[in-house]
């Protein structure tokens, strides 16, 4: 490494660091918060894209601002692809883009008046697609941004299709240039890039022929439209105003899934890949049992809804097999003293929870734990999942019951990063409203066993509550 200092000279133009990571290359390089990365290999960082694509080289130049002025000109040997550890006031180096469609199904259309500012921003933004795994229409990305994501390799790019119909996308979108949109789908597979597509089903619209003819069109692009998701429309009580949609019935969910079952057939015996997937709730709704575990492929729309049910059945299962004798009889309760827990989700997964539950019950003596499933007041009774239930639902529903010692929360119901729910009650808020503790579980089976047998939790106390 080597580091020349020049005169002092204000510049305007930069990133500012907020982060270095201990151990990093930055470290070493006595970079510190405050600093301002000015250019990489002579060149203005406009992005995120610009700077994930330069920082792969071996050798870099790296021009910096310190907080006196002085700039520092960097030369940083390093492996192809290591990070330089640090991070940026933006995490997209830029202004997020907002999405310019007026879709009929937007779910942020749907959200009642009064919320923080930030669940009505609709974001639209490719950069979010490689960094974050968003989803984005291309409506919403020009000439120059393909050529770049095409020239830096930058992969997969995640695609909210909803059709491959011109028109009937335009429709959707409520956009005359949705349709044409599409044709950046040609130029990704062109260029090699790899793909996920989704679709958002709204009855009588884009299902039925439509969502067939979707289907075949995408896996066209096979194998570098990896994976295709199909997710029914959510829908609040706050509809006013909006597009008339209705809600899938069970018939309608049945009618889906056979379209879905027919496609994965095809696909699995043109090209070992099941290709198209059905989210957790067509199956709920429909009242058919999920599907074997190797049907979803490795998992690739998991965070789309799909298999989360059938994954986290499966490391549930695992983990009270993998548990042995002397495992048990190392659990924080006996028959004698028990262990009373409250698990707490969607209206849609009880019986699954239910089941779940009733088998740690059976193999542990003296473990109680009752599933609390929320009815959504806040949005409407139609939207059934976990991921939507506010805090002030939480506790009018579970106030002055008998909750155990703990109760149990999937982390899909906080915001990223954030101990905050979707109506901005902080998880500090509703554990003092219960006055019981209240342990947060990701979205894995192995570690909702354990944190029901008390194993290991991350744990909210309420106010004078016990450590």
């Amino acid at each position: 490494m080597e580091r020349k200092k020049h005169k002092k000279l204000k510049k305007t133009n930069g990133h500012t660091i907020t982060a270095v990571l201990p151990g990093s290359i930055a470290e070493e390089l006595e970079l510190v918060p405050g600093d301002i990365l000015l250019s990489l290999q002579g060149r203005e960082v406009a992005d995120v894209f610009d700077y994930r694509y330069l920082i792969e080289d071996t050798y870099l130049v790296a021009e910096i601002q310190k907080e006196n002025g002085e700039i520092w000109e960097l030369e940083i040997e390093k492996d192809y692809e290591e990070d330089l550890g640090i991070s940026f006031e933006e995490g997209l180096m830029d202004s997020y883009r907002s999405c310019r469609n007026q879709c009929i199904f937007c779910f942020i259309d749907q959200n009642p008046p009064g919320m923080r500012e930030t669940i009505y921003f609709k974001d639209d933004d490719a950069r979010l697609s490689f960094l974050q795994g968003n989803y984005v229409t291309l409506t919403n990305m020009d000439d120059h941004d393909v050529e770049r994501i095409i020239a830096y390799h930058m992969e997969p790019i995640n695609i909210s299709v909803h059709t491959t119909n011109p028109e009937l996308r335009c429709m959707m979108l409520h956009n005359r240039f949705a349709g044409e949109a599409l044709l950046k789908i040609d130029r990704f597979y062109e260029a090699g890039l790899h793909m996920n597509g989704q679709i958002v089903l709204c009855k009588g619209i884009n299902d039925g022929k439509e969502l067939d003819a979707t289907i075949a069109k995408l896996f066209s692009y096979h194998p570098y439209m990896q994976s295709l998701s199909v997710v029914p429309v959510g829908l609040t009580k706050y509809r006013e105003g909006l597009y008339p949609l209705e809600p899938f019935l069970p018939e309608d969910a049945r009618e889906v899934l056979k379209i879905i079952h027919a496609w994965q057939e095809k696909a699995y015996a043109a090209s070992g890949s099941h290709f198209v997937h059905a989210s957790d709730e067509w199956y709920l709704t429909s009242g058919e049992p999920f599907p074997p575990e190797e049907t979803y492929d490795g998992y690739p729309q998991i965070e789309n809804g799909v298999g989360i049910k059938v994954s986290l059945c499966r490391e549930f299962e695992d983990a009270l097999e993998e548990m042995s004798e002397g495992d048990r009889k190392e659990i924080a309760f006996d028959a004698t003293c028990g262990r009373k827990v409250t698990v707490v989700c969607g209206m849609s997964a009880r019986d699954f929870m239910e089941s779940l539950c009733g088998s740690a019950m059976e193999r542990f003596p003296g473990l109680t734990v009752q599933v609390a499933a929320i009815r959504n007041d806040f949005f409407g009774e139609r939207i059934t999942v976990s991921g939507l239930i506010t805090g002030q639902d939480l506790v009018a529903q579970l106030d002055g019951k008998d909750l155990g010692e703990a109760v149990l929360l999937p982390d899909c119901m906080l915001k990223s990063d954030e101990d905050i729910f979707l109506d901005d009650m902080t998880l500090a808020e509703v554990a003092s409203a219960l006055q019981v503790p209240v342990n947060i579980v990701k979205s894995d089976g192995g570690e909702l066993l354990q944190t029901i047998l008390g194993c290991v939790s991350f744990k909210v106390e309420f106010p004078g509550g016990e450590a």
